[in-house]
């Protein structure tokens, strides 16, 4: 049942990141990185690729940690790992669609001739959002969408990657440091849609501040930091139909209650 949602090739965790180990490291941050601030409940699913599991899949109900962790710890993945038909399936009902790396950059880098010139403070608060951000590749760019591969840490061209990368080579004290790069997430946004889609960009932002933490200081951040940036993650990166400008289904079920009074 769960094989069939996804390619043979095997589970990569350089690209993706398991819920079990957010688990056993702390269970508030998991709560954390699958919090709703809109509905203050958690995200939901949004997507019926889950519903064959059974009770608690189905497309309007909550993602909980019970859920993605133990024997299910696997079935949230990156679109790269998804089985084709899968892949097929999301494109056709979301128009689900992952850029290449190349071309995010690109991109990015016709916005960011905008800001040449700036000083560190001044760059650090623009602000940026990401609209449909899928596994949020123009934020962060820890791994290829498309191909699957991991990038390197000074090759990610996100535009968080691009706040973090000059703080990192402007910086030393960790102080101001911590600062900086805090309120380079506060002024970084993005949406979307479906729930598992949501839970890996979160992640991604999430395991990005890590890698470059440690690239700079050769250690991991503590807990408490982590968790002050997933807050700030869980606010800033939200689940948003963007066509209604709701949380998703919440149109459909107003028709719903209207239709049958």
């Amino acid at each position: 049942m769960i094989d069939s949602l996804f390619d043979e090739t095997d589970f990569d965790e350089s690209i993706d990141v398991s819920e079990n180990n957010i688990l056993r490291e702390s269970p508030e941050l998991l709560n954390i990185l699958l919090k709703d601030r809109t509905t203050k409940k958690n995200i939901m699913w949004a997507t019926d690729s889950y519903e064959r599991m059974g009770t608690g899949f189905s497309a309007e109900d909550p993602i909980k940690p019970e859920l993605i962790t133990g024997k299910n710890s696997t079935i949230i993945r990156p679109r790269v790992e998804k089985a084709k038909h899968e892949q097929k399936a999301r494109t056709r009902e979301r128009a689900e669609v992952f850029t290449p790396t190349l071309i995010v950059k690109k991109q990015n880098d016709i916005i960011e001739k905008d800001f040449e010139g700036l000083a560190l403070e001044e760059y650090i608060n623009k602000f940026w959002l990401e609209i449909t951000c899928g596994e949020a590749p123009y934020m962060v760019t820890r791994y290829d969408t498309v191909t699957g591969d991991e990038i390197a840490i000074n090759e990610r061209v996100g535009f968080v990657d691009r706040k973090l990368q000059r703080i990192n080579h402007e910086v030393s004290d960790k102080e101001e440091w911590i600062a900086l790069t805090t309120k380079s997430f506060q002024t970084s946004f993005g949406y979307e849609f479906q729930g598992d889609s949501l839970l890996l960009a979160r992640e991604n932002l999430l395991y990005t501040f890590i890698d470059y933490y440690e690239d700079k200081f050769g250690e991991k951040p503590d807990m408490e930091t982590k968790q002050k940036i997933a807050k700030i993650i869980s606010h800033n990166v939200f689940q948003m139909d963007g066509l209604q400008y709701t949380v998703p289904f919440k149109e459909w079920r107003k028709f719903n209650t209207l239709t049958t009074l």
